[in-house]
């Protein structure tokens, strides 16, 4: 590797760095108030305050689920996750269904973010049933795919180590030098090379994966979905970027659904439940804790790494 080369791949890497430590400040930046009307901005780190549980549920019968928070390019700790879950899951009684049911965000924010998503792809998993959700971040992978100018708005909330986790760069945008139209043309530019090379790169089974991911899944009393519902529509008027995108709506409002939703998206410091929804994405990322709920019978309990 020429010193050159290396010079740009360090500063990349630096870049991504300043990246992750931008996310530590998300609780700060939520008390500020900031980011709460622009859907493009993950935001919140909530503190969630313990409730009694006084709702029964139930998975169906004969099946144990094993839900899985926003994993976000954390392949390590996956791994970790899922061995726990193989060693819980060797204790149930024989012939009893194991499911795994993913709630999106697989890959952004993590540089493992390509190497996620061949893990779900590989043998590891195929003793279990297997539903995956998608996540707002899938969806943002799936517009740059047809809108190379949507690629500026993907970095800002962690496309970029999704790209550099398939070997690309994102182009760095200097406002200095963006003041003249020269170098706004070569920025465009180098992001048309960017969008090109990334089509041509993304392997034709990761595409498939992306494509085929589901919106939602229900099973027994539980209804698993990326983000959540919009509270008094029916589940056939809820919209796709409602169940991608919400959050306040959702999770500040009193009244039950007809199942228990089961859902990521807003990271909170340890799992969520009371007696309308379970929430499960921990802030993997940045937290290294990746966690899980068990659902057998009218069993809740959660593991986490």
């Amino acid at each position: 590797m020429s010193k050159t080369t290396d010079q740009t791949r360090q500063s990349f890497l630096q870049r991504i760095s300043n990246l992750t430590r931008s996310a530590t400040s998300l609780r700060a930046r939520i008390r500020r108030g900031i980011g709460r009307s622009t859907p493009q901005v993950e935001v919140q780190t909530r503190e969630e305050t313990p409730v009694a549980v006084t709702r029964k549920s139930s998975a169906p019968d004969g099946q144990c689920i094993y839900a899985i928070g926003d994993v976000h390019g954390r392949r390590d700790l996956l791994e970790k996750l899922i061995d726990q879950i193989d060693e819980d899951s060797a204790s149930l009684p024989e012939g009893t269904r194991r499911s795994l049911v993913f709630l999106g965000d697989y890959i952004d924010r993590g540089l493992q973010s390509k190497d996620v998503i061949e893990f779900l792809l590989s043998e590891r998993l195929q003793s279990f049933e297997r539903v995956f959700l998608m996540g707002n971040h899938e969806e943002a992978l799936l517009r740059f795919m047809n809108e190379v100018s949507f690629g500026k708005q993907w970095v800002r909330y962690g496309g970029a180590e999704t790209l550099y986790s398939y070997g690309l760069q994102p182009p760095q945008n200097s406002r200095a030098a963006m003041q003249s139209h020269e170098a706004m043309e070569a920025y465009q530019r180098a992001w048309d090379k960017v969008w090109t090379e990334f089509r041509n790169r993304l392997p034709e089974a990761h595409l498939k994966f992306y494509q085929g991911l589901q919106h939602y899944y229900v099973a027994g009393d539980y209804l698993f979905v990326h983000a959540g519902l919009r509270p008094g529509a029916s589940l056939q008027e809820q919209t796709v970027r409602d169940m991608l995108w919400i959050r306040e709506e959702f999770l500040e409002d009193a009244d039950q659904f007809p199942q228990i939703v089961v859902h990521g998206h807003t990271p909170t410091d340890g799992v969520f439940r009371d007696n309308r929804r379970i929430g499960l994405d921990t802030g993997a990322f940045i937290s290294g804790k990746l966690s899980a709920v068990r659902l057998f019978k009218d069993e809740v309990s959660f593991l986490s790494t």
